[in-house]
């Protein structure tokens, strides 16, 4: 039900970088996680790009957004300044640039869509579709004649808060595993994971029960949460059958702490 890394590093580096960037990852990396979760955005011009907040001003001076602003000038942008002045000038990643990065040093990728309002379904094609073409030599070793893949963990894992963009995701590239992101498990959690065509549900640990997540697990569904940084958190959730989730404390929380 979850072949991919139990352990993530939330965003790359978690406490130790700027979040959702190459500095991230080579933090993450120094830790020993070759697993990451990061966020993706389409730019005015429609390229994706690594990023969590639609708006200007925590992670990048200034004001503005993502949508209203082409990729060339957000990839000018200083990412890291706002982390502290050892990261001053790294800059937000193309989401090619990001996988790249990733598969060079082989990081599995759990890619959140993160569409900004009114462009859902278009930020979910975008995602999907390039993740496709990015891993077409994965995809053609992988997948079996039935379409299945053969060794899932070879895929990132694409996950999504919004119905339509996953749905999106889904129509535009079937063969890539997906993960459905709520805050709170809702009543009809199974009809709608099963109509996305998702193989895990991902959700806030801080709401998760007991009886929820051996529901999950006893249906045929990975289970996945963000974001723990409590190693008695992590340790209880873990023996209620989480398979995986996300960390910032990459330095309390180690890769193999499972």
């Amino acid at each position: 039900m979850w072949p991919y890394p139990k352990i993530v590093a939330h965003r790359g580096g978690g406490t130790l970088a700027p979040e959702n960037t190459i500095a991230g990852l080579r933090a993450g990396l120094a830790h020993g996680f070759h697993a990451v979760e990061f966020d993706v955005m389409l730019s005015r011009d429609g390229i994706g790009m690594v990023m969590h907040d639609p708006d200007f001003g925590r992670t990048v001076a200034g004001v503005g957004s993502v949508a209203a602003t082409d990729a060339a000038a957000l990839a000018i942008m200083d990412a890291g300044r706002w982390f502290g002045p050892q990261f001053a000038g790294e800059p937000v990643p193309f989401f090619t640039q990001f996988v790249d990065y990733c598969r060079a040093q082989r990081i599995w990728m759990n890619i959140e869509i993160k569409p900004t309002d009114g462009f859902e379904a278009q930020t979910g094609r975008w995602v999907a579709a390039t993740t496709r073409e990015l891993f077409a030599d994965v995809l053609a070793d992988t997948l079996g004649d039935g379409g299945a893949a053969r060794d899932p963990a070879a895929l990132p894992l694409l996950s999504s808060f919004s119905v339509e963009a996953l749905a999106a995701a889904r129509d535009a590239a079937p063969e890539l595993p997906r993960g459905w992101l709520v805050d709170r498990i809702p009543d009809d959690w199974e009809a709608q994971a099963r109509a996305l065509g998702a193989v895990a549900v991902h959700t806030n640990q801080k709401h998760l029960t007991a009886p929820q997540a051996r529901a999950i697990r006893d249906a045929g569904f990975g289970l996945f949460c963000y974001t723990v940084n409590d190693a008695g958190r992590a340790r209880e959730i873990l023996g209620w059958g989480v398979d995986g989730f996300c960390t910032d404390r990459i330095d309390l929380i180690g890769p193999g702490f499972a």
